[in-house]
């Protein structure tokens, strides 16, 4: 049993999406702070805050390191966080006088954040991927139904006759300028957070911007001055994510509205009753308006994140650890079902314009 739908024995069948859910599982989250803390050492010793001996040991002592998930849970019922107690088994694993250099200059926030970063990269490239089949699916739809003729309508009501290719326009317009957005904000918005206790990096006497930037290029980051007060960019994501599925949300709704009017669209596959044997009923559009709705009420708790005190916050931060990897999933399963939806659909429109 689980109370997220998304991973739910039954519900996952129409909600789930392991590939994506999979970063966001407890091992996905380990491996990438995993990641962060080799890469902090062999940063240093690029930086000569650590010897390359200390960073080397480090890195092979850590390497097939599996925590104890049981102290883990403890560590953050009592922590509020789990790198206190992460950071105390890493430490027991390397042993000897380089323990003492895991995780040196590094704070809590530092680590999570950017483990979130490393996954909602890999998470935003499979969901470009998905993306870019959904426009190619409407397009092909396009090249073999655009012709046709449907009726138009202008405030639920009918207004005059349009071209299917007209209706289809709608749908992929706002799909292209989302690959857009999203590939623009890949580029430069999942940045390393590296600011230690209080943002000033002051335990690395004065190389704290060179390491920050060595560790950039071992994480394969953008390098960015210290973020962990400053969510605009976690917030804007959320945003990204929430137009996506809205704009599909769009055309969801018109599919549902052109098979509850019958004679436009022809669907094949699913959607039985238990009470009436003849209907088809089209959950798969009715899907994409169910996530369009879900994703824009979560953008309100990530904008709510966006108030952190002073140089850290707890509340906001925790906000986020509920809401984000949610959009995340829901826009993953809302351009799977697109793919799918696309693929259902038998034919659009009526007749053939001259």
């Amino acid at each position: 049993m689980s109370l997220s739908p998304f991973e739910h024995p039954f519900l996952s069948g129409l909600l789930g999406d392991p590939e994506i859910i999979s970063l966001f599982s407890a091992e996905a989250d380990i491996e990438a702070m995993l990641r962060f803390e080799v890469a902090l050492a062999q940063a240093q010793a690029d930086c000569r805050v650590l010897a390359d001996e200390d960073a080397a040991f480090i890195a092979s002592r850590l390497a097939g390191f599996a925590p104890d998930m049981a102290l883990l849970a403890q560590g953050v019922a009592r922590d509020g966080v789990v790198i206190p107690e992460f950071v105390t088994q890493l430490r027991m694993a390397v042993g000897g006088p380089a323990a003492g250099k895991v995780h040196f200059g590094a704070t809590s926030q530092d680590v999570i954040d950017t483990s979130l970063m490393l996954r909602l990269k890999t998470a935003t490239d499979i969901l470009a991927s998905r993306l870019a089949d959904c426009i190619a699916a409407l397009e092909a739809l396009d090249r073999r139904d655009g012709k046709r003729s449907m009726m138009g309508y202008t405030r639920m009501q009918a207004a005059i006759p349009i071209a299917v290719a007209d209706r289809i326009g709608s749908w992929v317009a706002p799909l292209r300028r989302s690959k857009t957005r999203l590939a623009t904000f890949a580029a430069q918005g999942f940045a390393l957070q590296f600011g230690g206790a209080a943002g000033t990096l002051e335990k690395l006497d004065g190389k704290g911007e060179a390491v920050r930037a060595a560790l950039a290029a071992h994480l394969g980051l953008p390098d960015r001055a210290q973020w962990q007060s400053q969510r605009d960019d976690i917030a804007e994501f959320a945003g990204l994510l929430s137009l996506l599925t809205g704009s599909l949300g769009k055309l969801g709704q018109d599919v549902a509205l052109m098979a509850e009017a019958g004679g436009e669209i022809r669907l094949t596959g699913g959607g039985g009753s238990s009470a009436m044997p003849h209907k088809q009923n089209p959950v798969t559009a009715e899907l994409l308006v169910t996530l369009a709705r879900f994703n824009a009420t979560q953008v309100s708790a990530m904008h709510q994140a966006l108030v952190h005190e002073q140089e850290r916050s707890g509340a906001a931060w925790m906000l986020e650890w509920l809401s984000l990897p949610h959009m995340v999933a829901a826009t993953g399963v809302a351009l799977s079902t697109t793919i799918r939806l696309t693929a259902s659909i038998a034919s659009l429109g009526s007749d053939t314009k001259g």
